[in-house]
């Protein structure tokens, strides 16, 4: 080869160059270090034992399998499991007593209000809030005041959380239902109103009339009671506290007694839910986790 088709080598270095040249600078064709090069086929070669070891290349529905039949879905369950028979110690002495019982062993409520708070944020959280605390006037229950419409004991919140509220699939579900008032057309517009302005009267947001007294008494204070203080039994909420699940403005009392409200809770136990619901244990847990938040009673 003629000498004028060598690159040129470089004064400085003794490099020899690849002929290119930008505003008077040339590159160098300097060679990859070999310890570079080495370990770059190593990695062309691990690959290669990877895809053939492990799960590796997407297929239509799947992937390939893998020599070694290794799954990480599996290797989770299998973390899962293992957990799940390490804390059995605690959650079948929780599944064998009473929710009571339980909350009389302090080790055992250590252990269910923190597994509690993880089935908090895992299937409460969505319609209660992260911290709990409701979405107001929405119909989603604020659990860190002492508003129980179905009762805040241990028990009544692990009935509730345990079979749900007008859940219809759920046979042991707590139902109350409230007459649409205005829609049933059993009271007109401006007895609604008389009876809104007494239910306000009870925290002073509004004065009462003889005619909304009446109304009241006639149509009302058999499950809210004569003083408007509710009852449990029925799911009948308290109206002197002035804590409104729908809002306690004068509008907002007159839509509900107009419309009613049916707001539906699901049942979590696994004999309705299937494999969806919440064990013995987590039910008991959960409601301990939410009585503990300030609530209850």
């Amino acid at each position: 080869m003629a000498d004028h088709d060598k690159n040129e080598v470089d004064e400085v270095s003794g490099t020899e160059t690849t002929g290119h040249e930008w505003d008077g600078i040339k590159e160098l064709n300097t060679p990859l270090p070999r310890w570079w090069l080495w370990t770059f086929y190593g990695t062309i070669v691990w690959g290669v034992i990877y895809t053939i070891l492990y799960p590796a290349w997407p297929l239509v529905n799947d992937a390939t399998a893998g020599v070694l039949g290794y799954s990480s879905r599996t290797a989770v369950h299998e973390a899962i499991e293992q957990a799940a028979a390490e804390q059995s110690v605690f959650t079948d002495k929780i599944s064998a007593l009473d929710i009571e019982e339980v909350a009389s062993d302090a080790e055992l409520v250590q252990f269910a209000t923190s597994g509690g708070a993880a089935v908090f944020r895992n299937y409460c959280s969505q319609c209660h809030g992260a911290g709990a605390a409701g979405v107001q006037a929405s119909g989603y229950p604020n659990l860190l005041d002492d508003d129980w419409i179905w009762g805040g004991t241990l028990a009544d919140i692990e009935t509730t959380i345990r079979h749900g509220i007008r859940y219809d699939a759920d046979d042991d579900t707590r139902i109350s239902e409230m007459p649409a008032f205005g829609d049933m057309e059993i009271l007109s517009k401006e007895e609604i109103a008389a009876v809104a302005d007494h239910v306000l009267s009870f925290t002073g947001a509004a004065s009462s009339t003889e005619e909304g007294a009446t109304l009241y008494a006639d149509n009302c204070a058999a499950c809210h009671g004569e003083e408007g203080k509710g009852m449990h039994e029925l799911g009948a909420p308290n109206l002197t506290d002035a804590i409104w699940l729908y809002g306690g403005s004068r509008d907002r009392v007159i839509e509900t007694i107009t419309h009613s409200r049916a707001g539906a809770m699901p049942a979590w136990n696994k004999e309705v839910r299937g494999a969806s619901g919440l064990t013995d244990a987590q039910i008991k847990q959960v409601a301990i986790y939410v009585h503990s938040l300030g609530g209850g009673q």
